[in-house]
């Protein structure tokens, strides 16, 4: 696969679809649900949780783009069709690419994540920018129609992108490519070495709670909270995206090389510390030293972005150890599913802490307990690490029998599936585990 293409594929993907996707449609999603909708914080808490549904088959996409290949290639039909359908399918696809070249060059694994997480950044940083001032200027509505400009770029990359040719398709196998699909997936997970990391993955991010829509209702409606309007708002955001960059930064230049265990402990150490940044400022402590509300939200933002990019970094490229050759696409699209389910959770369980402590559009007296809670949530999970490997970004995690697959299948003619081999393989290394 062409590499300037993927790098390509990467920037519109990540950068320009999602970074400034989610910059444009996160703030102005937040106000027309305050504002248009009059929902509460709770509500509106679980309301986001639910826009993460479809994130969560993106399995389904994954089988697609590994098992049927429309007009004799894998990949760049789809990011056209994606162009039209959805951004998960866009999104699965990219990962794709990612993962294969991590795969193939197990040393620049998190180079490529960092490069995604930077694209991601920088658009995010962009969207962010200029998302408070397009809310006050043409309505939240109104910035729902400039998204329909990222999504089209992604029809480029169907253009842009070198894959090779497919001769012969075998449409009238795809039912059985997809059966095994599904099996080497299933004989995948049960490895010991994938599944205590996805047990790992979803757990930390359930119980990092999510109640930012009380916080963002308490910046803009309390009565005695800072009433931060929609510039404000999207500068706030806006810095948040510069620590999400420095964060991709900081694990780019000072801990790739690092087990995951120490990164991540360190990491997840350090979230549950800065959050309690949000509880000086609703308590309004920073005030008494002459501190301005806006001050302590900016580096609450900086800070606890980039921190918590670092703690998502090893996260990615541990992702992209854990796909067996042959189901790249369809494993990395199961694994980033797993951590939506998890962000659902925690968005749900945040809504419902809301909704317990009675946190309302006026009413914001028990969000510091809620903040508290969160806290300590987020600690829970250093006691967990033990399910993540212990080895470096840079060593293999699968067993040889999950990496080695039948190659030129498809372009010798047969159009034999790649997890056949696969489904054989796991079957065997799991034998031989259990016998040891």
């Amino acid at each position: 696969m062409n590499s300037t293409g993927a790098v390509s594929g990467v920037v519109i993907i990540y950068g320009v679809n999602q970074g400034m996707s989610l910059g444009l449609s996160k703030i102005s999603t937040q106000y027309y649900m305050k504002d248009e909708q009059k929902l509460q914080p709770s509500e509106a808490q679980i309301y986001t949780g639910i826009i993460q549904l479809p994130w969560i088959v993106k399995p389904l996409w994954g089988l697609l783009t590994d098992t049927l290949p429309v007009i004799g290639y894998r990949r760049r039909p789809y990011f056209i069709l994606a162009a039209s359908a959805a951004q998960a399918v866009a999104d699965v696809t990219i990962d794709a690419c990612v993962t294969e070249n991590s795969i193939s060059h197990p040393s620049l694994a998190s180079d490529m994540q960092s490069l995604c997480g930077v694209s991601s950044s920088v658009g995010q940083l962009i969207g962010f920018t200029i998302s408070g001032f397009l809310v006050h200027l043409i309505g939240s509505k109104g910035v729902f129609g400039v998204l329909s400009i990222p999504a089209a770029l992604v029809i480029l990359i169907g253009m842009m992108l070198h894959e090779p040719f497919i001769h012969n398709v075998a449409y009238r196998q795809v039912g059985q490519k997809l059966l095994d699909a599904c099996k080497a997936m299933w004989m995948a997970l049960k490895c010991e070495n994938v599944w205590r990391p996805c047990l790992y993955m979803y757990i930390s991010l359930a119980l990092s709670l999510h109640i930012h829509e009380g916080m963002f209702y308490w910046y803009t409606d309390a009565k005695d909270g800072p009433m931060f309007s929609k510039e404000i708002v999207g500068t706030i955001s806006s810095v948040g995206a510069v620590g999400y960059l420095l964060g991709v930064l900081l694990y780019q230049n000072a801990f790739k090389n690092h087990p995951f265990r120490f990164v991540l402990f360190l990491s997840q150490l350090l979230v549950g510390a800065l959050g309690l940044l949000d509880l000086i400022l609703v308590s309004q402590v920073n005030l008494q030293f002459g501190i301005p509300d806006y001050v302590v939200a900016v580096c609450d933002t900086a800070i606890s972005h980039m921190i918590g990019r670092l703690r998502w970094m090893p996260l990615l490229v541990l992702s992209s150890k854990l796909c067996p050759s042959g189901i790249e696409g369809t494993f990395f699209a199961l694994l980033m599913s797993i951590d939506h389910v998890g962000s659902l959770t925690a968005s749900w369980a945040g809504g419902l802490l809301l909704h317990t402590l009675n946190v309302t559009r006026t009413q914001f007296d028990s969000l510091w307990i809620a903040i508290v809670i969160r806290s300590f949530s987020r600690v829970l999970t250093i006691g967990l690490l033990f399910l993540v490997p212990s080895t470096d970004p840079s060593a293999s995690i699968l067993p040889t029998e999950m990496l080695n697959t039948k190659k030129g299948d498809d372009n010798s003619g047969t159009q034999k599936l790649e997890m056949a081999p696969l489904v054989t393989n796991v079957d065997q290394h799991l034998v031989d585990s259990r016998v040891q």
